[in-house]
């Protein structure tokens, strides 16, 4: 396949950037998405140009820190997938494909594709824990839980961090994240010691790293790699009225 790339530059957070057109020939189908990227840099380095920063770990869909803007979608147009599970074979010969960062004041950009997301390690670290020194690991029935909270507890808790549900927001909300890390400890009695002091801490985090209100509109979800249910909204705000 033959593509037309227009991919955001930028040198750092304190300069402007700009979308830069490259032209890749070859592209296999039967690529990923970051593979394609990987080429592109090799051509550049070899032409002696700057390669295009993008981030990137395990390239097994369970990091998120490879999340772009592909085409308008956070990770690309494809649902319920990262951005290093997105195959070539999703785009069409002589297709322009257009790709940027997140754009959230609170990820502010490193470097062309590579957004700052320490805000969300911040939230994590205001409350995003439990404080119970359980010691060695305690027989798996001693503490009943019903399966239905197991469940749900454990759907929130594969929220991977990667920032989509800010991006796809137009108020850059992180309720969908700040949610789901509510809810995986909201529905387990080990998580409910500390429930109120929790929710303020979290909440009141997100606030002020700068973060907007949710827009109900649902493209968080729509969005999501991991499907992070919107359910989970409503439970934050639950927990939150709760809490005073």
């Amino acid at each position: 396949m033959k593509l037309t790339l227009k991919i955001w530059r930028q040198k750092n957070a304190g300069t402007k950037g700009s979308f830069k057109t490259y032209q890749m020939d070859d592209v296999s189908p039967k690529m990923a998405f970051l593979e394609m990227l990987d080429a592109l840099n090799k051509k550049l380095v070899e032409e002696g140009s700057d390669p295009v920063a993008f981030d990137h770990d395990c390239r097994e869909g369970i990091c998120g820190s490879c999340g772009m803007y592909i085409n308008g979608h956070p990770h690309g147009p494809v649902p319920a997938i990262t951005t290093c599970h997105l195959s070539m074979r999703y785009f069409k010969d002589g297709e322009t494909v257009w790709i940027e960062p997140w754009r959230a004041k609170p990820f502010p950009v490193i470097k062309d594709l590579i957004v700052d997301r320490s805000a969300f390690d911040k939230i994590q670290i205001a409350g995003g824990f439990i404080s119970v020194n359980t010691g060695a690991a305690p027989e798996a029935n001693s503490i009943l839980v019903q399966k239905r909270n197991s469940d749900e507890a454990f759907d929130s808790a594969i929220c991977v961090g990667c920032g989509a549900c800010v991006a796809a927001c137009k108020n850059a909300s992180a309720m969908l994240f700040v949610s789901a890390k509510i809810s995986q400890f909201a529905l387990l009695p080990q998580g409910r010691i500390e429930a109120k002091q929790r929710v303020r801490a979290m909440v009141d985090k997100m606030d002020e790293l700068g973060f907007g209100n949710c827009s109900n509109t649902g493209a968080c979800e729509a969005e999501c790699p991991k499907e992070i249910k919107l359910t989970n909204i409503a439970r934050l705000n639950r927990e939150f009225y709760k809490a005073f």
